[in-house]
């Protein structure tokens, strides 16, 4: 199947099978492919944490809103971590990036507030997500991204100490009655010429 095939196929789910779990295989490439994710200056501010264990799973679904049946029902949910202690970071910046994507760090991104500096990394952590969300589409695993979550509570349950929680991902197989499906709910999308501007 194409990519654009697959964008236009692909969707949020709603409601995941329980008893159909992504493979450890899967899984293991899902890992890769997190780990090869895109980054401004490969800058990499982020820790991905796939969690299968039903317990903690079920613990992370109680503090996720409305997202708790959906986290409790997926095979897998992958928990999105941005570096929050920019101290950590820059040390291990220096420890792998070459000395001039250190530099563009140094003087046109560190100079800015420190809230500032921390929205630029957890876009880079956005840009992940999104590499992430087209690999599962292209493996056939269904997914449902979650801003919908206490991040804090996830913070003190997967016990992070330089990162921040930003959202999660719920993934598996969809429930054969998900009403969110596109047979059942067409993809809705803004006219293209609204979206997109050829000069």
């Amino acid at each position: 199947m194409s990519f654009l095939e697959l964008a236009r196929n692909r969707y949020t789910t709603k409601s995941y099978n329980a008893d159909k779990k992504i493979s450890d295989e899967v899984i293991n490439q899902l890992a890769e492919i997190l780990k090869l994710s895109p980054s401004s200056i490969n800058s990499q501010p982020w820790q991905f944490i796939i969690v299968s264990d039903e317990m903690v799973k079920n613990q992370l679904a109680e503090v996720s809103f409305f997202n708790k049946e959906k986290i409790q029902n997926a095979s897998h949910l992958v928990v999105f971590n941005a570096v929050d202690d920019l101290s950590h970071f820059e040390q291990q910046i220096q420890e792998y990036l070459p000395q001039g994507a250190i530099s563009y760090y140094q003087q046109v991104i560190k100079p800015r507030p420190e809230a500032e500096v921390k929205a630029w990394l957890q876009k880079q952590v956005y840009i992940a997500l999104g590499f992430f969300l087209s690999a599962c589409a292209d493996l056939g695993i269904d997914s449902t991204a979650m801003e919908g979550i206490e991040a804090d509570k996830y913070q003190d349950i997967l016990k992070l100490e330089h990162h921040k929680p930003l959202l999660a991902v719920a993934i598996g197989y969809r429930n054969p009655e998900d009403s969110n499906q596109l047979e059942f709910n067409p993809k809705q999308r803004l006219e293209q010429d609204k979206v997109v501007k050829f000069l």
